[in-house]
């Protein structure tokens, strides 16, 4: 069962550009509440707090608890903007989600045993991410915080396609009913090319000036 994370919520009744303004230099970040059978609400959260629960994959993937003093409503986050260059969250969207419907998210991947496998270990692979996250269709309850992809057993040649995603029950890729074209390369280890340093004309190496000059001045 997907874990969940409590979010302590205020209402605010003031809405615009201004009154979003005022909360933000009070420490505060301007949010809103959608989806389902209620009415979209505004809200408030401690800025410091949110921006510790935004350094954790759990806060993008995961079902969230929003808590407006104890009346408690499951959540996805699906918005937030960031200020241009400095630290602070400017405004979230939340959607309100139902245990019983099932919803399409985004859920990160991690990588596990790279650096031991056979192709990690040798100098002349290199192994590229080709996707860090991929999008599920599951119930609120089965939904992951992460997909785990073991490339303990790579070597050079090997893909990790979608349909190879150890994924948990009850959890689907909704892109792989689309046809075999569909399934995408997840993680691909390939041969390093080496590029070789360009020979002068007649195959004999250039020698620099410098040393050449110090070279005749030694005779």
């Amino acid at each position: 069962m997907a874990k969940t994370h409590e979010i302590k919520v205020e209402r605010r009744a003031d809405e615009g550009k201004g009154a979003s303004r005022r909360l933000r230099r009070a420490g505060s970040v301007p949010a809103i509440v959608y989806g389902g059978e209620l009415k979209p609400v505004s809200i408030q959260i401690n800025h410091n707090e949110v921006w510790t629960a935004s350094q954790h994959d759990w806060f993008y993937s995961s079902i969230l608890d929003l808590s407006l003093n104890g009346d408690v409503q499951k959540v996805l986050l699906r918005d937030m903007q960031r200020h241009p260059f400095k630290q602070q969250i400017m405004h979230l969207d939340f959607q309100r989600v139902n245990d019983r419907e099932t919803l399409r998210t985004a859920v990160p991947l991690h990588f596990l045993n790279q650096e031991t496998s056979p192709a990690g270990k040798s100098s002349e692979v290199v192994i590229t991410h080709e996707l860090n996250e991929v999008v599920v269709e599951c119930l609120p309850a089965d939904l992951p915080e992460f997909i785990e992809v073991d490339l303990g057993n790579m070597v050079q040649g090997d893909v990790i396609h979608l349909s190879e995603l150890k994924l948990p029950k009850g959890v689907e890729i909704p892109e792989l009913k689309l046809g075999k074209e569909h399934d995408t390369a997840v993680v691909i280890a390939k041969f390093a090319k080496v590029e070789e340093e360009p020979e002068a004309e007649g195959g004999v190496a250039e020698v620099p000036a410098a040393k050449v000059a110090k070279d005749e001045s030694q005779k």
